[in-house]
């Protein structure tokens, strides 16, 4: 899943980061890349590891019980 986001503003160490929906993240400004700057936009990226890690698990089960065939 990728994200968004534009930073509103940023104020005593935190960045205000705007989504596309209009609500609005908090976020430390020393967790963010550099240069960071108001109105940039910051694109994020969300993986859901342990789906991956399941159908991994399910391959290698299949795999080792060889229900092919």
């Amino acid at each position: 899943m990728n994200i968004k986001l534009i930073i509103e503003r940023i104020e005593n160490g935190q960045a205000v980061l705007k989504t596309e929906d209009g609500q609005n993240i908090i976020w430390p400004v020393n967790k963010l890349p550099e240069p960071i700057s108001e109105g940039a936009i910051l694109n994020i990226s969300i993986n859901n590891k342990e789906q991956k890690n399941n159908q991994l698990a399910k391959d290698i089960l299949n795999e080792i019980l060889d229900t092919n065939h």
